[in-house]
């Protein structure tokens, strides 16, 4: 028996183009809202819509391009075509009615300002918007909190103003005053400010130079104050020993930091005016000291090591050491407490950048007990600053020169030379001088 195949539609072939994109219309669109339309009248619209010819309503070009469909809120109808004017970009619907507001006109006449349009201000008048007010910032009043833009606009204003006045270019005023403000200070309020600076627990001579600070401030606002007083107090420097610098020196992983504190020990400089050294600065074996804070400049005698310590560094800057005081003072702090846990030295923690000045001028006033002569080496224009380093240290007995005289002349040429009268054996008089003198009277004669 021959066995019948159920009926089955025939395979429609795929069509391209148009007659593909007019199946996908055929199909229906799902029923929208409480209200549906019926789609042949949906279909109905959209063909009547594309049959017609279209214009624009602004330029009248029949060139629109369609612009999407907009589906009314709630679902309550059937979407509407969007058309975009080719020619003046204008956009309408279908039912011709613009989605737009347009203004003829030209926005610049004078017929297109509103310049009498006025606004309810109280019960008694109005105020026409057209007239600004405007009023000019005055300085701050003395009292008033100014806010961070001000207070940093004024540190700038201070700065300058230092300069006009003839201050050093150095001068730390304007950064006491931001450590100020950070400590909660308002530099409009000198009472704010000696409050301040009276509940600081830091040493007294930090405390005179806030109020000297301070003090040039008001001098360019023209505030009145009373400035407190505090009294410097006296503390004896601390005083290393030579071992413990050159142990700190040998230590250095850093070549210019090695460098940097040799040439502390040999200059008895200022840690500013090592930092300030140039190039051009060093001639042969002598170096010239640029002075700051007050001191006087000075040329001094440096030993071949350092020389060979100098050239050994790269010459990239004019300066020898281009570096701030802060990023160096930073690593040599790191430098010594590493050095004082390998040694189990804390006195190493003690010594800072100053103790290399302080140990210089002690000893040599030591061994010379020339007070003018330590002053000249230090560079300081008052003998009261070059009293402090006025101090004894120990030397051992074995570092001492021994020589004798016989004549007056002997005693004479002895003496100028720095050595000191012990005794007298059988007509010979014995002296003695310390063997770092002639270290000394090779490097600063």
């Amino acid at each position: 028996m021959r066995r019948v195949q159920p009926h089955q539609p025939p395979i429609q072939p795929k069509m391209r183009g148009s007659k593909t994109r007019s199946l996908r219309r055929s199909h229906k669109p799902k029923d929208v809202g409480s209200n549906p339309t019926p789609a042949s009248n949906y279909y109905d619209h959209i063909k009547d819509s594309r049959s017609k010819s279209l214009s624009c309503p602004q330029c009248g070009s029949q060139r629109p391009w369609k612009d999407g469909l907009r589906h009314p809120r709630s679902n309550e109808g059937p979407p509407i075509q969007r058309w975009s004017c080719r020619n003046c970009g204008f956009r309408f619907s279908e039912t011709l009615k613009p989605l737009q507001k347009t203004f003829y006109g030209s926005l610049n006449t004078s017929s297109a300002i509103l310049l009498d349009r006025r606004v309810r201000v109280s019960e008694g008048g109005t105020k026409n918007l057209v007239t600004v007010e405007t009023r000019e910032e005055g300085p701050p009043r003395e009292g008033t909190k100014p806010d961070p833009a001000t207070i940093k606009g004024l540190i700038v204003q201070f700065a300058f103003w230092l300069q006009k006045e003839g201050y050093a270019d150095s001068i730390s005023y304007p950064r006491i005053l931001e450590r100020l403000v950070k400590r909660g200070v308002n530099l409009l309020d000198p009472e704010s400010v000696k409050e301040v600076i009276a509940k600081h627990k830091c040493k007294d001579g930090t405390k005179i130079l806030e109020v000297y600070a301070y003090d040039a401030l008001t001098k360019m606002l023209n505030i009145e104050w009373s400035k407190p007083h505090y009294r410097q107090e006296e503390i004896l420097p601390f005083i290393p020993e030579e071992r413990e610098l050159d142990q700190l020196i040998t230590a250095c992983r850093s070549q210019r930091m090695a460098t940097y504190l040799q040439t502390l020990k040999e200059t008895f400089a200022d840690p500013g005016e090592a930092l300030k050294l140039r190039w051009t600065d060093v001639t042969g074996n002598v170096i010239s000291i640029r002075p700051i804070k007050g001191h006087s400049p000075r040329q001094l005698n440096i030993s071949n090591k350092l020389i060979a310590m100098l050239n050994n560094l790269p010459k990239t800057s004019e300066r020898i050491f281009p570096t701030t005081y802060g990023a160096m003072h930073s690593a040599y702090c790191r430098m010594k407490r590493r050095i004082a846990h390998m040694t189990q030295n804390p006195r190493l923690k003690a010594i800072s950048f100053n103790s290399f000045r302080h140990w210089g001028g002690t000893m040599l006033f030591h061994h010379t007990r020339n007070l003018l002569l330590v002053q000249k080496i230090l560079g300081h224009k008052r003998i009261t600053s070059t009293m402090k380093y006025v101090q004894l240290i120990n030397f051992q007995e074995e570092e001492y020169d021994v020589s004798a005289a016989t004549t007056v002349e002997e005693d004479q040429e002895l003496l100028k030379a720095g050595f000191e009268y012990i005794t007298e054996r059988n007509g010979i008089k014995l002296y003695r001088r310390p063997k770092i003198f002639s270290k000394l009277a090779s490097v600063h004669g």
